[in-house]
C-alpha cells in the first residue's frame, strides 16, 4: 500500500431516527494502546448510552476490529467497518452512540441507521490523504543549490530542512515510488556533484 485516507483531529455528528439518538464520533489513532483511553474517553462524555458500537483500523500491523456492543449481530459493527474500508481509511476509530428511544428498528434498520451515521460523518470529515515517501539528506555546493530547489519545486520533491554552512544540506521528501527516478536524476543533473543519503522511509 502506497498511500491512505485518515483523519488529524476528532469530528462528530449526530442524528435522530425514530426516537433514537444516534452520536457519529471518529478518532485519529496511531496505535492499538491508544484505543482504551478513546472509548473511555467517549464513555465519559456520552454517559448512559445504550450501545456504543464501533469499528477500527489499525495501518501498523493491518488490524481491524468492529463491535455490535449488544445489537444484533452484524448490524453496527459491520456497516461501521464498510465506511472505512470503502474510504480506504486507517489509523481511524469510527464509534456511533445510540440513546435508544423506545422504538425498536429492526435489523435492516438499525445496519441503515449505523451505516448511515459513520457515513455522514465521513463525508462532513476532512479526510488526509498520507502517501509514503523516501527521505534523502543532500550536501550539495553553493553553485548547485538554487538551480536543484527550481527543479525540486517543478517535480513536487519537498524540501524540508535546509542548513547552510560550508556547503548546503538539504532534507528532501520524495514519494517512495519516484525513489528510484529521484537518485538517477540527482546524479545525472548534478554530474555527482550533489551527494545524498537515504533518511528512511515516513508517511506524511
Amino acid at each position: 500500500m502506497k498511500s491512505f485516507n485518515t483523519i488529524s483531529e476528532l469530528n462528530t455528528w449526530e442524528q435522530i431516527i425514530d426516537k433514537s439518538r444516534f452520536i457519529g464520533i471518529a478518532v485519529p489513532l496511531t496505535s492499538i494502546d491508544q484505543l482504551d483511553m478513546a472509548m473511555k474517553n467517549i464513555r465519559d462524555d456520552y454517559p448512559n448510552a445504550r450501545h456504543y458500537v464501533y469499528a477500527y483500523r489499525l495501518y501498523e500491523g493491518l488490524i481491524e476490529k468492529s463491535s455490535d456492543d449488544g445489537e444484533p449481530q452484524g448490524t453496527g459493527g459491520r456497516p461501521i467497518m464498510d465506511i472505512l474500508q470503502h474510504g480506504d481509511i486507517w489509523n481511524v476509530l469510527l464509534v456511533v452512540v445510540r440513546y435508544f428511544g423506545g422504538v425498536l428498528l429492526g435489523t435492516g434498520g438499525l445496519s441503515r441507521a449505523y451505516g448511515g451515521t459513520a457515513r455522514q460523518l465521513i463525508n462532513e470529515t476532512n479526510l488526509k490523504k498520507l502517501s509514503l515517501y523516501q527521505v534523502y539528506h543532500l550536501t550539495v555546493p553553493y553553485e548547485w543549490f538554487e538551480m536543484i530547489k527550481y527543479q525540486f519545486g517543478q517535480r513536487n520533491w519537498i524540501i524540508s530542512k535546509e542548513d547552510f554552512s560550508e556547503v548546503v544540506q538539504l532534507l528532501v521528501h520524495v514519494p517512495e515510488v519516484e525513489s528510484q527516478e529521484f537518485t538517477q536524476w540527482i546524479n545525472d543533473f548534478s554530474k555527482k556533484q550533489v551527494s545524498y543519503t537515504e533518511q528512511g522511509v515516513v508517511w506524511r
